[in-house]
């Protein structure tokens, strides 16, 4: 399981034992102050009460098994005293609570263990009726049906909440893996640039070696032309590689906006766009670099679920959620356009705040006269 996926899980687990514990714990005492006739009683009771909550407490650390034994023959043995010995009906609360925990958990034999444990559970309450004289369908109803049925019910409903969790697991793993399908296909973007710029150049620089080759000996002036254009061209080949390494090549905002959006939704992240103005053409280039580079960074180091772009005439602002609480590493792309819009009298702004990342570039000089 991926780093998110276990934090996804352990966030709806806290959830669950922030607001079902205190539940759990008011039913518990009422069946303790109202059942128990012996300060015995009272203490054998809160032995299944507290079984109980162990159990669900490490249910939601996703760690059941490290005290599942103990839980187990606690709260079956506090069933038993209560049945045979104190006569206490809802003897069962912490068994009903303990076994549907663990039960599902279990690699192979959950069926049966699920059997199992309403058998027990009936078993018992069938013996009370054999030892004392009671009312035979009242007995059968307060001491077998119920306990049993409560248990059963309990136990089955607790198959599809693990079917719930694992169903969480399967999505956040896909959603990891688009994600990082995303970023290979940036890469594999980023690599047909350079093939792009290189591939050709190289093409054309052997066919003009070869054909120098042939001249030095009869057109000495032609070769030196040709060299000089091959010495050009592999002097701009390594200004555009360089440019292309350090996100300076010209871009076009548009088809950079259009190629986030689709990395974003094949991601599964829900993505807006806001066009609150026609953006700048002095401020386009710049502004689809930052747009490149902080999308590469949400689909690396975010887990977000929406991002927000909004473009105005002279700036973009990009927010998204998903931000990890502890410090990003270092963005080193970002620090080199930060550097290059303020070369260009703009400013970039990037902050980390409440599981939130914001990116923003804006050239004031270009705002409309009065606009703050």
């Amino acid at each position: 399981m991926t780093a998110p996926t276990a934090d996804t899980q352990r966030r709806l687990r806290r959830l669950n034992l922030m607001m079902i514990s205190p539940l759990l714990v008011a039913v518990g005492v009422l069946i303790v102050v109202r059942d128990a006739r012996s300060w015995l009683d009272a203490f054998i009771l809160a032995l299944g009460v507290v079984a109980a909550l162990l159990t669900f407490e490490r249910w939601t650390a996703n760690d059941v098994f490290r005290l599942a034994i103990p839980c187990l023959l606690v709260s079956a043995g506090v069933w038993v005293y209560g049945a045979l010995v104190a006569g206490t009906g809802t003897a069962f609360y912490g068994l009903s609570l303990v076994g549907p925990h663990i039960i599902p958990q279990l690699s192979r034999l959950r069926g049966l263990a699920a059997v199992g444990l309403v058998a027990f559970v009936a078993a018992v309450g069938a013996t009370r009726l054999l030892l004392v004289h009671e009312d035979l369908p009242e007995g059968l109803i307060n001491w077998v049906v119920l306990p049993a049925g409560i248990t059963a019910v309990v136990t089955g409903l607790m198959f599809p909440n693990k079917r719930f969790y694992g169903v969480v697991k399967d999505l956040e793993e896909a959603r990891d893996r688009e994600a990082e399908l995303a970023v290979v296909r940036e890469r594999m973007r980023f690599a047909s640039d350079l093939h792009d710029i290189q591939g050709h150049t190289l093409h054309v620089v052997k066919l003009k070696i070869s054909l120098a080759q042939k001249l030095v000996r009869t057109d000495a002036d032609r070769a030196e032309e040709e060299l000089r254009e091959i010495h050009a061209l592999v002097a701009d080949t390594i200004a555009q590689t360089k440019e292309l390494a350090y996100a300076q090549r010209r871009l076009n905002l548009s088809a950079e906006l259009e190629n986030a959006k689709n990395l974003f939704e094949a991601a599964g992240i829900d993505v807006r766009v806001d066009r609150e103005a026609e953006v700048d053409a002095q401020a386009s280039e710049l502004l689809g670099q930052v747009l490149r580079e902080t999308t590469t960074n949400i689909l690396r180091h975010a887990q977000a679920g929406q991002v927000r772009i909004t473009l105005s005439k002279s700036g973009i602002t990009i927010l998204n959620d998903g931000a990890p609480d502890a410090p990003l590493p270092e963005l080193s792309g970002l620090s080199t356009l930060r550097e290059r819009v303020a070369g260009d009298g703009g400013e970039l702004t990037v902050e980390q705040k409440d599981g939130t990342f914001l990116t923003a570039a804006a050239f004031p000089h270009l705002r409309p006269q009065g606009a703050r």
